[in-house]
């Protein structure tokens, strides 16, 4: 969701420029500002701690970073030559948009996706490591298996919290292995 969003808001950002991309700019500064992990706790804790909340709760704390870039490419590719030919064919600026430079930041929207899904996950696994996730602690997450577990490490125990991260980490990395290998494709 946050890469639609941010993706076609960092388009129309970057091509019309002016005003639209100056007060979307300050919108967006302004929820850069604050960390990530606090506002999705002040969110969740706020709106209750179901899935759908959280959900969306980093989707749009996301879409505020993926604009940002997207916002950079297209203000790039906008005022490339093949950009200046499609104004003086006179094509209506929503279809300079999307036929013309959406086209060739799709190697950046696939980096951005990758990069994010990672974000959440790990967004995701802290707010269930710190209790904010679900309300059954008998829930199958790798975060509150390690919140479960953690105390443990102490001990001599420490495959129960261990494993979890692992899995954890091995997704993040399997998720950007996949993404490297699309955006080789999409290259070639």
């Amino acid at each position: 969701m946050a890469v639609i969003v941010g993706t076609m808001l960092g388009l129309v950002m970057g091509y019309y420029r002016g005003w639209v991309d100056e007060v979307l700019s300050r919108v967006i500064e302004a929820i850069l500002s604050i960390p990530i992990i606090l506002m999705a706790i002040l969110v969740v804790f706020t709106f209750g701690r179901s899935t759908p909340v959280i959900i969306g709760t980093i989707a749009v704390l996301f879409v505020p970073a993926i604009t940002r870039t997207i916002r950079s490419a297209a203000i790039a590719e906008s005022d490339l030559d093949y950009v200046m030919s499609a104004k003086m064919r006179g094509e209506s600026g929503l279809f300079i948009v999307g036929r013309e430079i959406l086209p060739n930041v799709t190697g950046l929207v696939v980096v951005e996706l990758t990069v994010r899904l990672g974000y959440a996950v790990f967004t995701y696994a802290t707010l269930a490591f710190l209790g904010f996730v679900g309300s059954n602690i008998t829930d199958a997450d790798w975060g509150i298996d390690v919140s479960q577990n953690y105390e443990q490490i102490v001990r001599d125990i420490w495959w129960p919290s261990i494993f979890p991260a692992i899995a954890i980490a091995s997704l993040v990395i399997g998720v950007n292995l996949i993404a490297d290998s699309i955006d080789k494709a999409l290259k070639s």
